[in-house]
């Protein structure tokens, strides 16, 4: 266990180190932006190029794993969405940032970082896959939702020029890509280019975790959901343990592959729940409390689920013969 905590308190750690200081050091929320773009646009674009560049291009294609990895998520968002619209009497707006709150892990921001934490360097690959193929679905259910809702004016071909266009140019997106056809074409980067990626890559999980403890900081709790229970459960537990079961059924794969999607799943829900509230006005204090509260609970959920893979008791593959 005493390993186990030495591997999480730093990565809360900075959460928290974030969160603290943006409560002593008043400034708005604004100041934060250029470290976010950094971080964005940057640090964890080079990240993703330096480390799916030294990958076998083989172990890119694992179809199977980005199913059964995906599935889960959206397997939550529709548990959740199902439960708010018989709830509220056919609410989709509201709905869909409930079942967003409840499948829409902060994959971005802490996935990279507690992944390669926990796992090592071979955690980068699945990280990646997951973080793309979860975002482009993200990019085009909110707006579609949002149309059926009538909370989005636009017309379906401006949705979806829309939705194309984030996930072309979504810098992550973009990074895998070089990664990918690097590792395909066995690209060998230039001395002085991969000391700088390396740079940039050591920077990415501090300046992330930091940033979000002070947005999370500076967005305070004014209104607590009554659904806020199931949707912690759901996030937490459910969720992880839905990947869990779905990847134990689909395919044999590494445990490292395994234990990172597993992993991603339990963390909490992503700020960008919040940005996709504020943007179309639904539910919008609430998913910043449901932000808040979440990643304060995913510190006791995560570090009980490292110590179960950490100590063997979670076995690779539900189903395989002892």
């Amino acid at each position: 266990m005493t390993d186990v905590l030495g591997l999480v308190l730093p990565f809360f750690g900075l959460i928290f180190l974030g969160f603290f200081v943006a409560r002593i050091v008043k400034r708005p929320l604004d100041a934060l932006g250029w470290m976010n773009i950094f971080v964005i646009y940057v640090a964890l674009p080079a990240l993703f190029v330096q480390l799916l560049s030294q990958t076998p291009i083989e172990k890119l294609t694992e179809w199977s794993y980005i199913f059964g990895a995906v599935f889960s998520t959206y397997l939550v968002f529709a548990l959740m969405f199902s439960a708010s619209i018989l709830r509220s009497g056919g609410e989709i707006g509201e709905s869909t940032i409930k079942g967003l709150a409840a499948a829409y892990g902060n994959i971005g921001y802490m996935g990279p970082g507690i992944a390669l934490i926990a796992f090592g360097e071979e955690a980068a690959v699945p990280v990646a896959l997951i973080f793309c193929f979860e975002n482009i679905l993200h990019f085009a259910i909110a707006p579609m939702m949002m149309a059926l809702s009538g909370g989005e004016r636009r017309s379906p071909l401006e949705i979806a020029i829309d939705v194309a266009r984030k996930i072309v140019l979504h810098p992550f997106i973009i990074a895998t890509a070089i990664g990918v056809a690097a590792a395909a074409f066995a690209v060998t980067l230039p001395t002085p280019l991969a000391r700088l990626l390396e740079m940039l890559a050591r920077a990415a999980a501090p300046c992330a975790l930091f940033a979000m403890g002070v947005t999370l900081a500076l967005r305070p709790i004014k209104r607590v959901p009554h659904e806020l229970g199931l949707i912690a459960v759901l996030k937490l537990i459910l969720h992880p343990a839905i990947c869990y079961v779905m990847l134990s059924i689909v395919g044999d794969f590494d445990p490292v592959w395994v234990y990172t999607a597993v992993l991603l799943a339990s963390l909490p829900t992503a700020t960008n729940v919040f940005v996709i509230a504020q943007q179309y006005g639904f539910w919008v204090e609430r998913a910043s409390a449901a932000v808040l509260v979440t990643t304060i609970m995913s510190v006791f959920t995560v570090t009980a689920l490292i110590y179960l893979i950490k100590s063997g008791t979670l076995p690779p593959d539900l189903f395989a013969s002892p």
